[in-house]
């Protein structure tokens, strides 16, 4: 028997407890795919050993550099990344291979005394002190808060999941907001107090879906990972990151956005079309916003596209994201985001 096909799969990821979690989820799926035995092969990134805030550092790219370098030197068969950490350019020698189903895109809540965020920001002489890395997170907690006729102090954190909590735990800060995709993985989902609606705060484009990446040239193993994919979950963060791409903003810009697959009978289960019984989707409701990250200026848009019946023409999400840029910018938004890059 061939040696390439019977060796174990290196998957390189990050060595956080949440990188390693995810992972670890995927190379299970890929053994019972491939019938292979998978190694994780933990490699430190650039935003893993800085101390500088992501919005300092740019953000974009800077978890996933090393990962992908692993891969095109050959040290690494495939990689996974939180697909919200990837940039919107995707290298030609690099294949996104497969993006699996999405975990839920919100945010979470944790505050201390399992408060929400209006029953923190309901005491009028104490302000409530919310932690959070992303500047999106700073723009739409305020904005909210100010809709509310109050005010929150949002203070800026970095570390892993642990870290962020005991700033709660310890009483240094009042709550912090995380994916709430991430505490799912670690099982720390019921600390939450608050799961945030996205008619307040809309996540970032992409969270809560993760990116499977292999050499391109290694094409056996782009198709076996390939049936990984979901459709619904591609089309909806193709639209999302598509917007993003247009903004021409990096994944530390204070720009969040959702996109939403109507009806809500989805083909999760095949690629091939739906099921007896099923309604195939033919709607995509993608949201936007972009803010300065006290709150006081928002440009918040939505738009309905359609998606093509192959789950491989992403042509569709690709130009709705464009379009609502398009309008976003129209409204002001560069003016919103700062210095903007890729």
């Amino acid at each position: 028997m061939n040696d390439s096909t019977t060796r174990a799969l290196r998957l390189g990821t990050r060595r956080s407890k949440l990188a390693m979690a995810q992972s670890g989820q995927i190379a299970e799926a890929v053994r019972e795919l491939t019938g292979r035995p998978v190694e994780l092969v933990e490699i430190t990134t650039y935003g893993d050993t800085s101390r500088e805030h992501l919005a300092q550092i740019g953000g974009s790219g800077v978890f996933v550099s090393a990962l992908r370098d692993a891969l095109l030197a050959g040290d690494i068969d495939f990689a996974v990344h939180s697909l919200k950490d990837l940039p919107t350019t995707q290298p030609e020698s690099l294949a996104l291979a497969a993006i699996p189903v999405r975990e839920d895109p919100r945010d979470a809540l944790i505050a201390r005394d399992g408060l929400t965020f209006e029953q923190l920001t309901a005491d009028e002489d104490r302000v409530a002190r919310i932690g959070t890395g992303s500047p999106r997170r700073m723009a739409q907690l305020n904005a909210w808060a100010r809709s509310l006729g109050r005010r929150v102090e949002t203070v800026p954190i970095r570390g892993n999941i642990d870290t962020r909590i005991g700033f709660v735990e310890k009483g240094e800060l009042d709550a912090v907001v995380l994916a709430a995709a991430g505490l799912t993985r670690i099982g720390r989902i019921d600390e939450a107090t608050q799961l945030l609606s996205p008619d307040v705060v809309l996540p970032a484009p992409g969270q809560g879906a993760l990116a499977i990446e292999c050499a391109a040239v290694n094409v056996d193993l782009v198709a076996q990972l390939a049936e990984l994919d979901d459709p619904d979950t591609r089309a909806a963060v193709t639209a999302e990151r598509s917007l993003l791409a247009a903004l021409e903003a990096g994944c530390s810009a204070p720009v969040g956005a959702l996109a939403d697959l109507s009806p809500s009978s989805r083909l999760r289960s095949s690629r091939g079309g739906p099921k007896a019984g099923e309604q195939a989707v033919t709607e995509l409701h993608l949201r936007g916003v972009v803010g300065t990250t006290d709150g006081g200026t928002l440009v918040h848009l939505s738009t309905t596209g359609h998606v093509p019946a192959s789950p491989d023409d992403v042509s569709a999400p690709l130009k709705l994201g464009r379009e609502l840029a398009a309008e976003m910018l129209a409204k002001g938004a560069a003016g919103l985001m700062g210095e903007r890059a890729l």
